[in-house]
């Protein structure tokens, strides 16, 4: 099971709003590929300057490539014809020996503009998916929880890394060929029809066929690049994932369902490529061969007017040259829709998270929650994540300045859920939450989540060290203050025990602590931001029962004087609560503090003796 499906049944849902489940991707096909061409050309606005550089070497290109063919007719007709007839003279032969050294400089100088154009446009085409990957990875930060619930994190790793990738490689080379290919079949059409309109009417009876292929091959490849998008997206998910669960698969004795599961997916990325290129390899034997048919019989109706006296042999080679030359552009600007309709497809999934709605767009227009009392007020919460399908309903709860709430339940109660609309990471249906008589829903985001410190049951801790993990709750923090911290949190001890202290690194997935330990960091880091109102969901659920008593006295101290919100894995960690709230379906079916439950003998009564009914 992924992360994200877990997520979604915590609290009793599978899909997000609008019905898509966390694992969709839809890339069926494109939406807009003249809006996304333009919109993409738009970020290479801030290269200007080095744009003009590089369309002024691509013509110089283009002239010196066509001046190579162009110079073979004196050659020929001036040089090497006469040396035929009169091998003798000396003065043909220097003339020759300096065509050909006027050819070598032309090549050179070709090489040499080649190159220059290249390296100032992969320079361009770099910034620009710097800039790109910026705002995508900022868009990211500003994106609301479900939206990261009904993505998974392969599909959006795929995006930020193959998807720019295509679009780096495709301005690296696609805007160079394309350009440089248009202007040489622009200009050796005008050439050709000045060497002789007769022979070129007869080169260009090929040129509609040609269009003709090239138009339905691209039609076929920009759908099968899209399909491998998907299908790469899907393999990097999966990948994510079992990388992720190594532990459980390895427990079950999982590998060969998961190899087959991947066997599957990269079957149909490898059936997808293979269709997406083979309909690109097919382009160049087809042109080809079309140029081809097209040279020889031009080439024979010039040795006819040349038998006749009409054009000379120079005029035929140079004319041959440029009959095979008008076909090469239009086979690599062919030959670059595989690269351009892939970076299409990545360049839609990329916009596609950036035209996103943003969590609290217009937040910082809002006002700011300052210096709060803590006096929380949930009135009449009604929340769904699908459509006529509530998760909590008329939710009432009231908390006063340091006092602390208990939720309990079965899983999939809306416990979890509750707790996501105090944070804001959803928004309520209907009804609305208070603080300090203030509606979060007009108070600055920023400064609400600045109020709220919160402890997770799944710890996450950040690449890095200690240190730099618990000064993550408040980042100008001094080193006395983080120790302090750690102190408060009971966990100063065990880090002094690591080998580098507060400096040691922490491995990926914090490896090589506990799970016990990494909570008591978390908590550290949560002392350390001060917060009014802590939220606190089955924090010590996954740790043994010596490590719990350690992370509950931690928390004890996090807990005094500040108004909390405890989710409990397990109730002997709640009794002294002001007030326990018994959710189920939803609802909040009974209220009181612990003596009083008891008392009551009801659902509570029954979750802390261990009697449960059927279906509860």
């Amino acid at each position: 099971m992924s992360n994200n499906e877990e997520l979604n049944k915590k609290d009793g849902h599978r899909k997000s709003v609008g019905g898509r489940g966390p694992m969709s991707v839809n890339l069926d096909k494109a939406k807009d590929s003249k809006g996304t061409i333009k919109r993409l050309l738009s970020y290479l606005k801030g290269s200007k300057k080095e744009l003009i550089i590089v369309y002024f070497f691509i013509l110089l290109f283009v002239v010196l490539s066509l001046a190579q063919s162009v110079i073979l007719q004196p050659i020929i007709d001036d040089y090497i014809v006469p040396l035929l007839k009169n091998p003798e003279i000396v003065e043909y032969k220097i003339g020759c020996l300096r065509m050909i050294s006027v050819l070598i400089i032309i090549a050179i100088s070709t090489a040499i503009c080649s190159y220059i154009q290249s390296k100032i446009m992969i320079e361009v085409s770099q910034n620009t998916v710097k800039t790109l990957r910026d705002e995508v990875f900022v868009k990211l930060e500003k994106l609301p929880i479900k939206y990261f619930d009904t993505h998974p994190n392969g599909e959006l790793m795929s995006r930020i890394v193959n998807d720019i990738d295509n679009i780096s490689i495709s301005l690296n080379t696609s805007i160079n060929q394309m350009i440089s290919g248009l202007l040489t079949l622009i200009a050796t059409l005008a050439i050709m029809i000045i060497i002789s309109p007769v022979l070129s009417v007869i080169s260009l009876l090929s040129l509609p066929i040609m269009l003709i292929v090239v138009r339905k091959i691209a039609q076929i490849n920009k759908s099968q690049f899209i399909k491998g998008q998907e299908a790469l997206a899907k393999v990097d998910g999966f990948i994510e994932e079992y990388v992720s669960g190594q532990k459980v698969i390895k427990a079950f004795n999982k590998e060969d369902d998961v190899q087959n599961n991947f066997n599957n997916r990269n079957q149909n990325l490898r059936k997808n490529g293979f269709m997406a290129q083979t309909v690109a390899g097919i382009v160049m034997p087809i042109m080809g061969n079309i140029g081809n048919i097209t040279t020889a019989i031009t080439t024979v109706v010039a040795g006819i007017f040349c038998i006749r006296g009409k054009i000379s042999l120079g005029t035929i080679a140079i004319f041959s040259k440029f009959s095979r030359e008008y076909s090469r552009p239009i086979i690599e600007i062919t030959n670059q829709f595989n690269v351009i309709q892939s970076s299409i497809a990545g360049a839609e999934r990329i916009f596609e998270i950036l035209d996103e709605t943003e969590e609290y767009p217009g937040n910082k227009q809002k006002p700011k929650i300052e210096k709060i009392k803590g006096h929380v007020q949930l009135k009449d919460v009604y929340f769904e994540y699908e459509d006529n399908k509530p998760v909590l309903k008329d939710i009432n709860i009231e908390a006063k300045p340091g006092e602390t709430i208990a939720l309990v339940g079965p899983t999939g109660a809306g416990k979890t859920t509750t707790i996501n609309l105090l944070t804001r990471f959803y928004d309520v249906t209907n009804g609305e939450i208070l603080i300090d008589g203030k509606n979060i829903k007009e108070v600055e985001k920023d400064s609400l989540r600045n109020s709220l410190g919160i402890v997770l049951q799944d710890t996450v801790l950040f690449s890095g060290s200690v240190k730099d993990n618990i000064r993550y709750g408040k980042l100008d923090a001094t080193d006395e203050e983080i120790i302090n911290a750690a102190k408060l949190a009971d966990a100063h001890s065990f880090i002094k025990r690591l080998p580098n202290g507060y400096d040691t690194i922490i491995s990926e997935d914090a490896g090589n602590i506990s799970k016990g330990q990494a909570q008591l960091i978390n908590i550290a880091r949560v002392i350390l931001n001060d917060p009014q109102i802590l939220v606190l969901d089955e924090a010590t659920s996954n740790v043994d029962t010596r490590m719990e008593v350690k992370i509950q006295n931690a928390m004890n101290k996090l807990l005094e004087g500040r108004t909390s919100f405890v989710i409990a894995h397990r109730l002997s960690t709640i009794v002294n609560s002001d007030k326990i709230l018994v959710i189920n379906n939803g609802e909040i079916v009974e209220q009181g503090n612990h003596n009083e439950l008891i008392a009551k003998k009801g659902i509570y009564f029954r979750m802390y003796t261990g009697v449960f009914e059927e279906n509860f």
